[in-house]
């Protein structure tokens, strides 16, 4: 008798940790679904800089929703879950930003669209800070199970990234408001000023979640 409720109590357990095991796996795919299309969407964006098109702009456009649609899967998932072995905050935060960087990029390019920006040297260079930022997310999510200290490693940088970024924009801005000579000028000015914005807001979602991607990693691994 009492042998075979310790094996009961014993099976009990094992199905709970198999569980929660499986849990957290689910919840992580569903983030690096979102962490690659946001590389897939840096290197579109990229090309769209290169070759502006509607056929680049439609492209940027299906990203964004597939995004979305990702992420509203995600959060039906943890609406279903009771437990989860990773706090759900975390789960929720870290898909939001990660979503916020996506729709950064599609409002840079239907605004460039918009208003008639053509891509400058400034431009290009905030794509390449962003396309590496949203790479170092990539991986530190492909990494945090298994490898947290890499993960760790990744976020590091992307924040760092971040931080170039900051000094690429506010040199763009000084550049940018220098003695405009006409109309002309400060309608331009005006125009770029919120182009730069979207993508220097879109490198501090990177920022976001890599401190979210910091915080489970202290809490959890």
């Amino acid at each position: 008798m009492i042998d075979r409720i310790l094996k009961a109590i014993t099976s009990f357990s094992r199905r709970i940790r198999q569980r929660m095991q499986r849990k957290p796996q689910r919840f992580l795919e569903r983030l690096r679904q979102q962490a690659h299309l946001n590389v897939e969407a840096a290197s579109a964006f990229d090309r769209y800089l290169d070759k502006p098109s509607n056929k680049n702009t439609r492209h940027i456009r299906e990203l964004e929703k597939n995004g979305d649609e990702i992420r509203r899967i995600l959060i039906d998932e943890l609406n279903r879950t009771f437990v989860t072995p990773i706090d759900r905050e975390d789960i929720y935060t870290l898909s939001r930003v990660i979503d916020d960087i996506l729709d950064d990029l599609w409002s840079t390019v239907n605004e460039m669209d918009i208003l008639n920006v053509e891509p400058n040297d400034i431009l290009l260079q905030m794509a390449e800070l962003l396309g590496r930022g949203a790479e170092e997310i990539k991986l530190a999510i492909d990494r945090l199970p298994q490898h947290p200290g890499v993960a760790s490693a990744h976020a590091i940088r992307a924040r760092a990234i971040d931080n170039q970024m900051e000094v690429l924009y506010a040199e763009a801005l000084a550049d940018l408001f220098q003695a405009p000579t006409d109309l002309s000028n400060i309608v331009m000015m005006l125009k770029l000023r919120e182009i730069y914005r979207h993508l220097f807001h879109a490198s501090g979602r990177v920022a976001d979640a890599a401190n979210v991607i910091e915080d489970i990693i202290v809490k959890f691994y």
